[in-house]
């Protein structure tokens, strides 16, 4: 059987495709050329439809069967330890099950960013994608309980996504903490080649090889215009149309219109403080238990802070991957 070794597990917007970059020129592993295959988030084939904007066309794209799923490492050079990475499946309590029943010895790779920040990375990557239709960060956060009753896919959960707590000690419920690397989002930016090292050393390959993390996937940030408002409607009516469309000829229109919302567009803002104090009381709890699962300091994340650029983070939806940074 051709089973992954280990798996970049979380979570999005916290840079797992340049570390799935980065880990894939280690000649000690093979990564999936699928960086996000979402095998495990279905028993099955996933739905057929889709609650939110993008949602039908993302689960497509998913590799649900198992033949396909192994095959995806037939080209894996002997001894090579096999990984892929969906950042998706941290949350997602069945993926965590479904890992733990089919390959109970995988290590898993969890990257940790700031949560304020990461919702708000979410957020700007699915408003310059076209797939948002609110314009104002905090205002779709405040749509994320109502989004969730409805069944948008996992990626619109702004919030829920970023409470690491739970989600790490569900996963230490399942797996032994040897098992697990959690890594802060930080560290890649300013330490690139001592984190990849850590990952190396975790997985038992050669380390010293790996000295820098790709830049990958940043977002634009186009301006609340007329034309963003149209082609992002004209978005969301291709991928609802998409549904009944053959193979990926609606990917192929979404990935045109959402290259036209980029062009030109300024990069993406920070976060002011105004935004972020009105969103840490929804994390302060679940980071104090983060704090107590791993037993490190997580304060920073409940401080003031102001610091702009972005380097990595998960690829715009409609380019063969989920539709669907900085942290201390």
């Amino acid at each position: 059987m051709a089973l992954p070794d280990f798996l970049v597990a979380g979570v999005p917007k916290a840079g797992t495709t340049a570390v799935h970059a980065a880990l894939s020129r280690h000649p000690g592993l093979y990564l999936s050329e699928i960086k996000e295959p979402k095998f495990f988030l279905t028993d099955g084939p996933p739905p057929a439809k889709g609650g939110g904007p993008g949602d039908a066309l993302t689960y497509r794209e998913h590799v649900w069967r198992r033949e396909a799923y192994e095959a995806l490492f037939d080209a894996a050079p002997p001894g090579a330890l096999l990984g892929e990475a969906t950042p998706l499946y941290l949350y997602d309590q069945g993926a965590m099950r479904r890992i733990r029943n089919l390959i109970p010895g995988a290590r898993l790779i969890v990257i940790v960013r700031d949560p304020v920040e990461r919702a708000h990375s979410n957020w700007t990557h699915l408003w310059s994608a076209g797939l948002e239709p609110v314009g104002d960060f905090l205002h779709a956060c405040g749509e994320e309980e109502r989004r969730i009753a409805a069944g948008w896919a996992w990626f619109w959960h702004y919030t829920s996504l970023g409470k690491y707590g739970e989600q790490l000690e569900r996963a230490f419920g399942l797996f032994s903490r040897e098992q697990v690397l959690v890594l802060r989002y930080r560290l890649l930016v300013d330490e690139p080649a001592a984190t990849l090292d850590r990952i190396c050393a975790f997985l038992g390959v050669e380390t010293g090889l790996l000295t820098r993390i790709p830049r990958e996937n940043v977002t634009a940030h186009p301006e609340r215009t007329v034309a963003h408002q149209a082609v992002g409607l004209a978005m969301r009516a291709a991928d609802a149309a998409g549904q009944l469309l053959p193979g990926n000829t609606a990917s192929r229109v979404t990935s045109r219109l959402e290259r036209h919302l980029q062009r030109g567009s300024r990069e993406r803002q920070p976060l002011d403080w105004e935004q972020r104090n009105a969103l840490l009381p929804v994390f302060e709890q679940d980071i104090r238990l983060l704090e107590k699962v791993l037993g490190e300091d997580f304060g920073g994340w409940l401080a003031p802070r102001h610091r702009s650029g972005s380097m990595v983070g998960s690829r715009p939806p409609g380019q063969g991957q989920a539709r669907n940074g900085q942290a201390r």
